[in-house]
């Protein structure tokens, strides 16, 4: 009925299987690059939930293999990309796609080879461009196959994952030699420089006046709470923010390797940069977008966000951001992470940060301020203000006003102390929180702030005064409990909250005047 063989594979037909990886979320997914080369029409076909730079990556792969020298198969070629549930996206499937081609077309000796994950794009004369998302490929190549090829641009951001074999690659040329050899000889990292140094730190001391608004920020710094300015322009609203990461200690190794890894999938980490050692500090424009903000998009992607994750995300004219936009930071700033559901998939990235705002009191900004008169109509004010919702602003553990200063004021002020003076003592509050209860007391919730914040009489008396003058939600009354915990901590306490504790966390909870 059938001719004898009729199960072989047809003469001609070979098959090339390499390895390469896949970015999803801030983390990397094995893939395998099978390449099927067999007699029929001319032409490429991908299979394997390709995005649309994958799709063309046929023509660039086509003429850097001829760019390179290399004979490009006159046959059928067939690319799959597995596992076929996982999208990909970019063009960092380039080399390993050329390089299944020249395998499978016998151009190259090994067709099957598991000694390496290859990434890296192709520009059309076969040199290989830098890319972007490289970090977490390192990182999850260390185990299996523990040896990468990768463009040699992102050599210094490889290098990050130690224990991996590094093999840079500047052409397509230079990737068939390494992929070739039978014992190819292994890139030694390179040494640190300076330009993984931290760099110099906005000072403290620079700051005149604005007393309450500097030992705001300390004891922000010390119990990682977020905080509102609100006050009329040029009174250090945006200094005093800029200032912050100084106070924060500097990166630990894991938080460094993540901080560095969310940056590198945005395509945020310059050419030959290494890892990130400073806290992060955005300051993204007014008119951004939700997405821009928090992530997302078709293909998911870090926003500013996550982009200041272990770091400060300030929000200068707070007011003039779309409401929408506002509103998508209500969950992420509870949990700490971004949550981004898809119908092909969902992803998580993480959004650790401390959230600072400054706004104006009114669209004029002298609302209550003395330095002018406020040419604000009361309805304009109501709706300026109405423009931050009361879940939003409850988010604020510390909600300051600050007054203006006028030129006497300032020239009169002796220097103050400096951020290293300050933040020894930030450095010393927080290994009290991490050490009594291994979290800062912006994170406490639940029985454990119970546990934390118990309450002398004289201060549970105080606090009730301030919640039934003040019209604190729980949430807000929350927040209270957490400030005075970390006041307590500056002053080195660990016995009950006291009464003089209780007042300076109710005093970073000022009435809203606009109403």
């Amino acid at each position: 009925m059938f001719p004898a063989g009729w199960l072989l594979a047809p003469i001609g037909r070979v098959l090339a299987r390499l390895s390469a990886a896949a970015i999803l979320g801030v983390d990397a997914v094995p893939v395998s690059v099978e390449v099927d080369v067999s007699a029929g029409l001319p032409g490429v076909t991908m299979v394997g939930l390709p995005d649309a730079t994958v799709r063309e990556s046929r023509d660039r792969v086509r003429s850097a293999i001829r760019n390179s020298g290399f004979p490009f198969p006159p046959d059928r070629v067939t690319v799959s990309l597995a596992p076929a549930d996982v999208r990909k996206v970019g063009a960092a499937f380039d080399l390993p796609i050329a390089l299944g081609i020249l395998a499978a077309s016998g151009a190259l000796p090994h067709r099957e080879d598991a000694r390496f994950t290859i990434v890296g794009g192709l520009s059309l004369d076969g040199s290989i461009p830098p890319m972007r998302g490289l970090l977490p490929i390192a990182v999850g190549s260390r185990t299996a196959p523990g040896a990468l090829i990768f463009p040699a641009p992102n050599l210094r951001e490889a290098a990050i994952a130690s224990g991996l074999r590094l093999f840079p690659v500047r052409s397509l040329v230079e990737a068939a030699s390494v992929l070739s050899s039978d014992r190819p000889v292994a890139t030694a990292p390179p040494e640190s420089t300076d330009a993984d140094s931290l760099p110099p730190i906005d000072d403290l001391a620079d700051v005149r006046g604005q007393f309450v608004g500097r030992r705001a920020l300390e004891v922000a710094a010390a119990g990682g709470h977020h905080l509102l300015f609100c006050g009329p322009p040029g009174t250090g609203k945006t200094m005093l923010a800029r200032r912050l990461p100084g106070l924060l200690p500097p990166l630990g190794l894991d938080e460094a390797l993540r901080v560095t890894a969310i940056h590198s999938v945005a395509g945020e980490l310059p050419p030959g940069r290494g890892l990130i050692r400073e806290r992060p500090f955005r300051a993204p424009h007014h008119t951004c977008s939700d997405i821009a903000l928090v992530g997302g998009g078709s293909h998911p992607r870090p926003g500013e966000l996550s982009l200041a994750h272990g770091g400060v995300l300030f929000l200068d004219e707070l007011p003039e951001f779309s409401r929408r936009v506002l509103e998508t930071l209500r969950q992420p700033l509870e949990s700490g992470s971004v949550h981004i559901a898809r119908v092909s998939r969902s992803v998580t990235f993480p959004a650790e940060v401390m959230l600072v705002g400054a706004m104006n009191p009114c669209p004029c900004g002298y609302f209550g301020s003395g330095i002018r008169p406020c040419r604000c109509a009361p309805a304009s004010v109501e709706r300026y203000r109405g423009r931050l919702s009361g879940p939003l602003r409850d988010r604020f553990d510390i909600s300051l006003d600050l007054p203006g200063l006028d030129w006497a004021e300032m020239q009169g002020q002796s220097p103050s102390e400096s951020t290293i003076v300050v933040r020894e003592r930030v450095l010393a509050a927080r290994a009290r929180q991490n050490e009594r209860q291994g979290c800062l007391n912006g994170r406490l919730t639940g029985r454990r702030l119970q546990a934390m914040c118990r309450l002398g009489p004289e201060a549970e008396t105080l606090l009730g005064k301030g919640v039934s003058r003040l019209k604190l939600s729980v949430r807000a009354v929350t927040r209270v409990l957490r400030v005075a915990r970390t006041v307590a901590d500056l002053e080195g306490s660990i016995e009950q909250l006291t009464a003089g504790q209780v007042a300076e966390a109710l005093q970073f909870r000022v009435p809203d005047p606009g109403f």
